[in-house]
């Protein structure tokens, strides 16, 4: 009887799966707050320091702050229909929701958590900013040579899709398992 308590103590216990959901959650909500925050912070600091259409050299040529508001999506296509990005916006943040609860990987946690901060970043602008609910310009002021202009929670979704891009071509899902035939496919491979 006691070979088989010790045999028992000495197998590793598998780490209980509500500790690590946990854990995939705060990291999810981590950085989705933490690109809102910063975000909000960079986009009430260039409004509160700067005049619209102001250019500030940072590190020249390469970067400058350019404080622009822009009524579309990138490159300023859509100037006209603002109110649809509000739309589509919103509901990009109610379906990252949904698939929170899925989440079985790190960097989905990570990349789910960065795209829903900035979704929510520029949503906050569209629904509050001049010129009126669900309208409003968003404040953009990273300038780059050759590039859009940009703000931080335009960074996070980039940053999100070009994560999720990786990972989808790394064959790692949503739950953290591997896609594909082999004995890669167990949950924790991210």
């Amino acid at each position: 009887m006691t070979d088989e308590l010790a045999a028992d103590a000495a197998r590793p216990v598998p780490p209980s799966p509500r500790p690590r959901r946990a854990a995939l959650l705060s990291l999810f909500a981590g950085f989705a707050v933490f690109a809102y925050v910063l975000d909000q912070l960079t986009k009430l600091w260039v409004t509160a320091t700067m005049v619209e259409g102001e250019r500030i050299p940072v590190l020249p040529p390469i970067l400058h702050w350019y404080f622009i508001r822009n009524s579309g999506a990138a490159f300023s296509i859509g100037e006209n229909v603002t109110w649809v990005f509000s739309i589509i916006m919103a509901a990009v943040a109610v379906a990252i929701l949904f698939q929170v609860r899925r989440l079985g990987s790190a960097w989905w946690s990570l990349a789910l958590g960065l795209l829903l901060g900035g979704a929510l970043g520029n949503l906050t602008d569209r629904l509050f900013r001049e010129p009126s609910f669900g309208m409003g310009h968003v404040v953009d002021f990273i300038q780059l040579p050759n590039f859009a202009i940009f703000n931080i929670a335009d960074s996070a979704v980039v940053s999100a899709v070009a994560i999720i891009c990786i990972l989808t071509i790394r064959g790692i899902a949503l739950d953290g398992t591997r896609l594909g035939n082999g004995p890669k496919d167990k949950p924790g491979h991210d």
